[in-house]
């Protein structure tokens, strides 16, 4: 990791200038009139009116109470926000921000809020008790909004900031999503994140239309009501019928963001077959066909007593499934209703396989570290043993591809503070990649260049920010030992395994992988109380049929014997002892 450094006093502005200058060249061809003159009236502003400007719109809320203003970078902030308010990016509070009532008041503490109200000549009586919360509400149920305006003013003058859409869409354009912020370039100047270098130059633009922008946006912001509706418990028959309503209104979505609003579908989906509101939650499901809708529509027939049409969706599911979930879930599913027809009592996939797995007794002081414990068991037998779970593949992955993965030519990377490259879920992925990560294969039939390769990738890259790749001492030398121990055919087959699907294949891998000087294992560890996944099953079976070393552990608790059965086994031996006594006298 890069030394932690320190930042210079307006390092936001820089950090925002950059961000206009750069979408300002990479979307010349999406932004309109209105937001190319916001980003020419930002430029004529002074610097301490553009940072002021900047401090604003990257703080939570739009509304900021002038005397609480202190930024000591800023000199004269005064001026600066005179002339904010003289050219259009600031304004005093009025009349017209009623409907915003809840968000401005929300800048001032409840005994100030209770003062408001004294001062309108309101009842107050039994307010004090009262949360915050409950006294805003108060407020703009029972205050005339003018008259409150005044009341305000009055106290302490009180500044909106203005173009919040226009900031919003640049910060939109840069990152290609609301989840992230500005606050990723101070973790990468602070020295705590590292990026990925890409030449500037070949970053391309994430959007090509304005209605791709406007669409994913759209569910975006969509996604965050629903958020904020749910913190406010409302009535899951309300946000149903809001949820419809927006659906009906958004058209349709460009291919961009088709993902995002699935997900957006299935958590709402969700939120309602929680609520019990069965028939919303199927309609909400049937949207879209992401996993696990479709598991989860089958669970919300049964529950709605249509077993025939649940049934009939799980034969859908198993000619084509999308995941081991989806698989295992609708064999499963058939054949409990098919025991409930023959009276026999079906088991899981996940169950019966579990059962047939091999057991071991480990000391029941490993009861809340049950992979320790079947590691210490392994040592004992002569094994060298690692926590691998999924980072031993996905880290395998990462390193021998990461060239390919953070390839600027495959037009998946959009600005310098990215992560992964924006297609690395999806099929697309492996598509537009094809020829060379198949080529990148070739490598694992030459064990001296790929160790070379793996501990270069691994060495330059150390602490760069890469999804499939975790960075702990031990996570090279796994790999390395995995690729040397494993037979260059069956490393190919899980990795290509893994490259056509990795949403979905990149987890479930076991818990352990253990290792001689000739031999090799890995093992998932199951206490007495836990069961597989569908996606661990897949793992083991795929592993068995490919010929990779893998196996099941169920911990079994090694207990001593209670009192009183060791009393009645003492009992037992004593009574059998006086049998064969006795049996000797009748012989003599």
């Amino acid at each position: 990791m890069a030394e932690k450094n320190e930042l210079p006093p307006r390092y936001y502005l820089d950090y925002f200038r950059y961000l206009l200058r750069f979408v300002g060249e990479k979307y010349a061809h999406i932004l309109n009139e209105t937001e190319w003159e916001f980003l020419a009236a930002f430029n004529r502003l002074d610097e301490n009116a553009q940072s002021l400007f900047v401090r604003f719109s990257n703080r939570r809320g739009a509304f900021f109470r002038v005397r609480r203003l202190n930024y000591s970078e800023i000199e004269r902030w005064g001026a600066a926000l005179l002339q904010l308010k003289a050219h259009g990016f600031a304004e005093r509070i009025g009349a017209g921000h009623i409907d915003r009532a809840g968000e401005l008041l929300d800048v001032f503490t409840k005994p100030e809020l209770l003062d408001f109200a004294k001062h309108l000549q309101l009842d107050t009586k039994g307010k004090s008790s009262l949360k915050k919360a409950g006294v805003v509400d108060f407020l703009i149920e029972q205050a005339d909004f003018d008259q409150l305006i005044e009341v305000i003013d009055a106290t302490e003058p009180v500044v909106k900031v203005l173009h919040e859409g226009e900031v919003m869409l640049v910060k939109f354009l840069f990152f290609g999503t609301r989840a992230q912020d500005m606050t990723d370039f101070v973790v990468r100047d602070l020295g705590l994140l590292r990026f990925e270098e890409i030449d500037e130059s070949k970053l391309v633009a994430r959007f090509n239309t304005r209605k791709e922008v406007d669409d994913k946006l759209a569910v975006s912001l969509a996604r965050e009501d629903f958020h904020l509706m749910r913190i406010a418990e409302v009535d899951p028959a309300e946000i149903y019928h809001w949820f419809m309503d927006w659906n009906e209104r958004k058209g349709d979505l460009e291919d961009i963001a088709q993902t995002s609003y699935d997900r957006f579908a299935l958590r709402v989906a969700g939120f309602l077959e929680r609520k019990k509101a069965l028939e919303a939650a199927l309609t909400v499901f049937r949207l879209t066909p992401q996993p696990p809708s479709r598991e989860r529509q089958v669970r919300v027939l049964h529950k709605l007593k249509n077993t025939e049409e649940a049934l009939a969706l799980c034969d859908l599911i198993l000619q084509n499934p999308q995941n081991a979930d989806e698989q295992f879930f609708a064999i499963d599913f058939i054949n409990q209703q098919s025991g409930k027809v023959t009276k026999k009592r079906a088991k899981k996939s996940v169950t019966h396989y579990l059962h047939q797995s091999e057991s071991l007794l480990i000391d029941p002081a490993y009861r809340y570290r049950v992979e320790l414990g079947v590691a210490e068991a392994l040592t004992q037998q002569g094994w060298q043993v690692t926590f691998s779970e999924n980072y031993l593949w996905r880290g395998l992955f990462g390193l021998l591809f990461w060239d390919i993965i953070f390839d600027a030519g495959a037009a998946a990377l959009h600005h310098p503070l990215q992560r992964s490259p924006s297609d690395l879920y999806q099929p697309r992925f492996f598509e537009k990649r094809r020829e060379a990560l198949l080529d990148r294969l070739d490598l694992l039939e030459q064990p001296e260049a790929l160790r070379r390769h793996l501990e270069t990738v691994f060495t330059e890259k150390t602490g760069t920010v890469n999804p499939l790749v975790d960075w702990f001492p031990e996570a090279l030398q796994m790999v390395l030992v995995a690729c040397q121990r494993i037979r260059a055919d069956v490393l190919r087959k899980v990795i290509i395994d893994m490259m056509r699907n990795l949403r979905e294949h990149t987890r479930g891998f076991p818990d352990l992988f253990a290792w001689t000087e000739t031999d090799y294992c890995f093992v998932e560890v199951k206490s007495p109380t836990d069961n597989l996944s569908s996606q661990q099953l897949y793992w083991l079976q795929f592993f068995a049929a490919n010929e990779v070393k893998a196996k099941v552990l169920r911990v079994e608790w090694d207990l001593p014997r209670p009192v009183e059965e060791e009393v009645a086994l003492s009992s037992e031996n004593e009574k059998q002892e006086s049998n064969h006594v006795e049996l000797g006298k009748n012989k003599e």
